[in-house]
């Protein structure tokens, strides 16, 4: 048995490949600073192939080679880093599922043992991990063979009742959450026990200082601050000073410990020799130390709630067709092709496909568009999106880590952990900004001991407009209140901070309006774009075709020359056909009965509508049928130079009209491209179609340049050619799969989220909606946040700049200082908070 808290038994290191994968939860891992120090200390590590820290859910991603590293060693390096760990495990293979049961009644490792014996004795185990301490077993088993329904149901079997089964997914999520959660309630705990004492202090310090000695004055502050110095707050705070220290990576806690301990231990002195106190300053400063962890951990709460909203979208449970029989289970049960049953009012619990009903979906979540959409048979369904007023049966298609919701939380993680370019520089000083900072606190020290006479004037200047300032401060005691002043003063937090907050606030408001930015690297490179190149298809127009024109014939109405080609076109699969019935449902006709209907191979089609003959087709087949085409060819042609497809239509072989279809442009693209143009971006359409229709699609949405004629291969070396004449600044948009090449050749990917997921998967930023404003919004978005990172970068440099010599020659008190390195922490969160308020919704 080990000495720990609880007891796990059977641990198994699940590999992918030769590579293991282990997730750590460290909720001090509150900026990029702290990150730096904690990826360090892994890299010490042998075997490590690959680190990922996300500050906005404290998460630690590693990948190793179990045969050289452990998950015990890992953590061991977190913790000898200085940071304690919520939670750590094991990540399970692709072919593995991992679930947590809560079995509230295994109190002890004789139930641990009995509720594990009988889940080894199932088929498709391959691993277990009990846990007393939090009442949990983590199973991992091939899904293929077992459910978690089947290990609730063996659980329960052995004598056990299990409250709640959760996915690794979902759990890891929660457990982050938690952590975060906890870490909160123990920071505002620590300062409740670090300020009631302190403030004791304060109100005997003023009388002690000013008009009235009180007997036993020191004895009474050193008794009251020695628990806020020591105990609680204190001592995590030199555990982790001491553990850092140790490990060659230099914390932030190293200087509030060096700020708090030796002035404490100074001020003990008085007890044998008259001095000043210095042990109010001590409890002060790891007073204000804890109020800081507080407010600066839930500030940042505040600018990473972007994925604490997209996961409570999620639906809990889903009903679903079992035995022809309504069952309800939770979402993390449901298998694909399950037939889920979704009420007026309920959310979608998966990705999947009307097979039965009508209603409209509010998909809001997903798109940041308000209007309800109206679903039928055969359209897509996302998962957490709501359901408004009809009864629907939908199968599912995705589930898991697959949707929708799943992937955009993916995502956001992704942009959120991901660092700008522009951050390098600060990183690499940051990591050495510590002990720089205990070197100045030493220098200065020794300054004010060896040249007090020198820099005294300093202090009489000072004096005379800073109340604080003593100008007959005894050399050491100003040695001793200049050094601590700069340890405290510095601020490694602020500029840790300056950019993963804006990035987190960022993205999750990309997110909320349906723009996904993968990485923080678009962020900074979208921002300076100066081409985008636009594919046709899917991008400008809608890439489906629709009904256009309806030009009847002297002798006939629109609406007659509608409903009888509509009517003869019912009968044919082909979606130009389907194009023109459901043009004729849009305008409100009554489609008649089809008889006799005729598909003539290359020509047309004609059947029998309300007793009178109907060709529709080609000239090749009204002049088969001896139709005289009269004005209708020069109309034809017309259409056609507009790169329109139009047909011809004869009732009772007289010429009845001519009916044109085409790939509409989407409502928004003008506007988008005139946006564009505002921003001063030259915009390129590429395509595949002939320079004519190509032309005419240019002209009415106002595209600056032409690409015609251009294979799909051809669209990278398109994006090349680009790249050599304007620069490293162009981005692509594309929905289709071949457009995934030219995305990844682009500076920026832009993907349309209703394209294939490959042209996603390739893509720095995903466009949910489709619509290219949301691009524009994209850019504007990029503008604001790479804005907020420069101005965050800005004052935390400025600040450390000057605070620190400031404190250094000895005109910042301490207790000033450590009350201003809170502020500065706080002022960077606060600034990136603001950017919600960013303008960029396009009109």
């Amino acid at each position: 048995m080990n000495d720990k808290a609880h007891q796990i038994n059977k641990e198994v290191i699940n590999t992918d490949g030769n590579q293991g994968k282990a997730e750590l939860v460290v909720p001090g891992m509150g900026s990029n600073h702290c990150a730096g120090l904690v990826k360090t200390s892994i890299e010490r590590l042998p075997g490590i192939t690959t680190i990922e820290t996300n500050i906005a859910n404290h998460q630690v991603h590693v990948t190793f080679e179990p045969s050289k590293s452990s998950l015990e060693s890992i953590r061991l390096a977190v913790e000898n880093a200085g940071y304690d760990i919520a939670s750590s495990q094991l990540l399970s293979a692709n072919n593995i599922k991992k679930v947590t049961l809560t079995v509230p009644g295994m109190g002890s490792n004789h139930c641990a043992g009995l509720v594990r014996t009988s889940i080894e004795r199932l088929s498709g185990i391959s691993a277990i991990e009990t846990n007393i301490a939090n009442h949990q077993v983590v199973v991992s088993y091939d899904p293929q063979r077992l459910d978690s329904q089947t290990l609730k149901e063996t659980v329960e079997k052995a004598g056990y009742d299990v409250v709640s089964v959760e996915s690794l997914a979902s759990n890891s999520h929660k457990v982050a959450e938690a952590a975060e959660e906890q870490y909160l309630d123990q920071a505002w705990n620590n300062l409740w026990f670090a300020a009631i004492p302190t403030t004791l202090i304060m109100l005997l310090m003023i009388p002690e200082m000013f008009w009235q000695p009180i007997p036993g004055y020191l004895a009474i502050v050193a008794v009251l601050a020695f628990p806020v110095v020591f105990f609680k707050g204190g001592r995590s705070t030199h555990r982790s000073a001491w553990r850092s220290l140790k490990n060659r990576t230099a914390n932030m806690d190293v200087l509030i410990s060096l700020g708090s301990l030796p002035p404490y231990l100074i001020g003990l002195i008085g007890f044998v020799y008259p001095m000043t106190s210095f042990i109010e300053m001590a409890s002060t400063i790891m007073t204000f130390h804890m109020l800081g962890r507080y407010l600066e951990t839930r500030a940042k709460g505040k600018a990473s709630q972007a994925i604490k909203k997209l996961i409570k979208l999620g639906a809990k449970t889903a009903i679903v067709l079992r035995n022809n029989n309504e069952v309800e289970v939770p979402v993390e049960e449901l298998l694909i092709g399950d037939v889920m049953v979704i009420k007026p009012g309920g959310k979608v619990p998966t990705d999947g496909e009307i097979i039965d009903g009508h209603s409209h979906l509010d998909e809001s979540i997903a798109t940041g568009e308000s209007v309800p959409v109206e679903k039928g048979p055969g359209d897509t369904v996302l998962g957490a999106t709501m359901n408004k007023e009809g009864l629907l049966k939908v199968k599912a298609t995705k589930i898991g880590a697959d949707t929708f919701l799943s992937q955009v939380i993916k995502l956001v993680e992704q942009a959120q952990g991901s660092k700008v370019p522009i951050q390098e520089l600060a990183d690499r000083v940051t990591a050495t900004f510590v002990p720089a900072v205990i070197g100045i606190s030493l220098l200065s020290f020794l300054s004010w001991v060896i040249f007090a006479d020198t820099l005294r004037p300093v202090l009489e200047w000072g004096g005379s407009f800073l109340p604080w300032v003593d100008p007959s401060l005894t050399p050491l005691i100003a040695a001793i209140l200049a050094s601590v002043a700069v340890m405290v003063i510095a601020c490694p937090c602020a500029l840790g901070l300056a950019t993963p907050t804006a990035i987190m606030v960022g993205s999750g408001m990309g997110a909320e309006r349906g723009v996904l930015i993968r990485s923080g690297e678009a962020i900074q490179t979208l921002k300076d774009i100066k081409v985008v190149v636009l594919d046709k298809t899917g991008t400008i127009t809608a890439g489906k075709p629709s009904l256009t024109d309806v030009i009847p014939a002297a002798g006939f109405t629109e609406e007659e020359l509608l409903v009888a080609t509509a009517a003869v076109e019912g009968g044919s699969e082909h979606p130009l056909a389907q194009a023109i019935v459901q043009g004729a449902k849009v305008r409100g006709l009554t489609i008649p009965k089809l008889e006799d209907f005729q598909s003539i191979t290359a020509r047309g089609v004609e059947g029998v509508v309300n007793g009178r003959l109907v060709h529709v087709g080609s000239r090749r087949l009204l002049n088969e049928q001896g139709v005289d085409l009269g004005d209708l060819d020069g109309t034809l042609k017309s259409l056609e130079v507009q790169g329109k497809t139009a047909m011809l239509v004869a009732i009772d072989k007289k010429a009845a009209g001519v009916v044109a279809v085409a790939d509409t442009i989407k409502e928004d693209s003008k506007s988008a491209i005139k946006a564009m143009h505002d921003l001063n971006i030259h915009v390129v359409m590429v395509t595949g179609d002939n320079e004519r229709t190509a032309q005419f699609v240019a002209e009415q949405v106002g595209i600056d340049e032409v690409l015609a004629n251009v294979l799909p291969e051809g669209k990278v070396d398109s994006v090349k050619k680009l790249q050599a004449k304007y620069g490293d600044s162009v981005a692509m948009v594309g929905d289709g799969i071949n457009d995934a090449p030219a995305l990844k050749q682009a500076n920026v990917g832009i993907a349309i989220g209703a394209g294939a997921d490959v042209a996603i998967e390739a893509a720095d930023v995903t466009l949910v909606q489709g619509q290219l404003t949301k691009l524009v919004e994209a850019i504007l978005l990029s503008k604001a946040t790479f804005r907020k990172i420069v101005e965050n970068l800005f004052w935390a440099w400025f600040y450390n700049l000057a605070a620190i010599p400031v404190a250094a020659l000895g005109l910042l008190h301490p207790m000033i200082g450590v009350i201003a390195m809170t502020v500065s922490s706080l002022s960077v969160i606060g600034n990136s908070i603001l950017l919600k308020r960013a303008k960029i919704t396009v009109e």
